[in-house]
């Protein structure tokens, strides 16, 4: 993580509407399901991002939810960029799953702990995503996805709706601008 200083003016601002947007319940919820997932305990002493920070959780969870996602996870390292390198691998295995790539995080989201909330909202959309997949059957998180509400009009159907006059066109039951002037009529010469 990088060694930075106390924010100031603007950036400060960021950061504090950054820390507010976080959601102790939403990422407890996440906490509890990476618990089911990999049915084993985490250490809840740790901060939530610390638990994520290396991504070597996330790529366990990862190869939980559909085996060989990540094919390496570097473990027993400090180095930055192998870190990062396991949430490359987490997030490439989430684009591989199916989840939109609209709501991925960026890598130093996490790694260097800009924006946790983005990362919360990635799993769960990662948790939706689960739902949807045939070869899934583990624990769930979050709301199921919408689907598709394909509807089909007739050509009767579409051509009731040219009678109709919209509310928006409004009505004016039969004003007109007929006989309005102000002022002095403008006049065009030759």
């Amino acid at each position: 993580m990088a060694n930075q200083g106390p924010s100031y003016g603007l950036s400060a601002e960021l950061e504090r509407k950054r820390r507010e947007k976080r959601n102790p319940a939403q990422e407890s919820q996440v906490l509890d399901w990476i618990e089911a997932v990999l049915k084993q305990p985490l250490d809840r002493t740790k901060p939530y991002e610390d638990l994520l920070w290396d991504g070597i959780l996330l790529c366990k969870l990862m190869n939980t939810i559909r085996p060989g996602s990540v094919k390496r996870i570097h473990e027993n390292t400090k180095m930055p960029f192998k870190l990062m390198e396991n949430i490359d691998s987490f997030l490439k295995g989430m684009t591989a799953f199916g989840v939109p790539s609209s709501d991925l995080f960026q890598t130093i989201d996490l790694f260097e702990k800009k924006d946790i909330c983005q990362v919360t909202q990635s799993l769960f959309a990662l948790g939706r995503t689960c739902q949807v997949q045939p070869d899934y059957s583990g624990p769930i998180l979050g709301p199921k996805l919408s689907e598709e509400n394909r509807r089909t009009f007739t050509e009767e159907q579409l051509n009731a709706n040219k009678t109709v006059i919209g509310l928006q066109a409004g009505y004016n039951k039969g004003a007109s601008q007929a006989g309005m002037n102000f002022g002095k009529t403008r006049k065009i010469l030759d």
